[in-house]
């Protein structure tokens, strides 16, 4: 029953996520299912497979409606989504494919690493904390940083929003829209991600609650808990400014990475 709550208190947790920053899931559910299956010690050397494989399904049901959401709140604008979105998508297939030619400790460690790149390039580039004048997306952006998104994005279960906000944020718009933008281009990840995974998982991993590396029992919870966090954030959370906004988001970035470190 205690697992279950706290289960259920994770997926909320995303769901605000999902609102605020843009993480669909990925995270807050990455290091909360690591060490659940860790500690349960079932599945011993896939507990990073089945977490990053758990996430890209969760964000598949919380990406979609935050997406919705934000598109009737008028925060969407399509130039932050197209044709970033197709190229993220030729990325997000190699990535799954890459995650199942690595060991479990070395995800683990390459999601760490990929933490404190991105939060010193927050911290310590000019151009996030504080917005620039508005640039369009070059092709060199589109070309290779769309599918480089795509493949860190699902090799590590982070849906791309941890890339594409201080990418979108570095061409000028607002937190407000590299947020929102963030959940649509989560999407194609989300799906070729947990396809992909369910794929290299299916003669690999045992058990009724195994879909691939998919764990069913944690996935179901976590999409309930999170669309009544997308539901709770956009009802009663206060809107913040542009600058706060920012700064929180980094905030919460590093209380991740202390997360999956420890």
């Amino acid at each position: 029953m205690i697992e279950i709550l706290i289960v259920l208190g994770a997926g909320f947790i995303t769901g605000i996520t999902t609102i605020l920053f843009g993480f669909g899931g990925g995270f807050v559910v990455v290091p909360f299912v690591y060490h659940l299956i860790s500690a349960s010690g079932e599945q011993p050397g896939q507990a990073m497979h089945i977490a990053v494989a758990t996430s890209t399904a969760v964000m598949i049901l919380n990406a979609s409606y935050a997406t919705l959401t934000n598109w009737r709140s008028g925060n969407l604008l399509r130039e932050t989504i197209v044709p970033l979105i197709f190229f993220i998508g030729v990325g997000a297939a190699l990535g799954a494919f890459a995650a199942s030619l690595l060991a479990d400790s070395a995800i683990r460690l390459l999601f760490v690493v990929y933490m404190v790149v991105t939060i010193a390039d927050c911290l310590f580039r000019r151009g996030f904390l504080v917005k620039p004048a508005r640039a369009e997306l070059s092709p060199a952006t589109l070309f290779v940083g769309g599918p480089l998104i795509g493949a860190i994005a699902t090799l590590l279960g982070v849906g791309g929003s941890v890339m594409t906000v201080p990418l979108l944020r570095r061409h000028g718009y607002e937190m407000k829209h590299c947020v929102s933008a963030a959940n649509p281009l989560s999407i194609p990840v989300a799906v070729i991600g947990a396809l992909m995974y369910v794929a290299l998982g299916w003669n690999v991993m045992t058990g009724p609650q195994y879909l691939g590396y998919v764990n069913l029992s944690v996935l179901g919870l976590l999409v309930v808990a999170g669309i009544a966090g997308i539901l709770f954030a956009k009802t009663w959370l206060p809107k913040v400014n542009d600058v706060l906004h920012a700064r929180i988001y980094v905030l919460l970035l590093i209380l991740v990475l202390i997360a999956i470190s420890l």
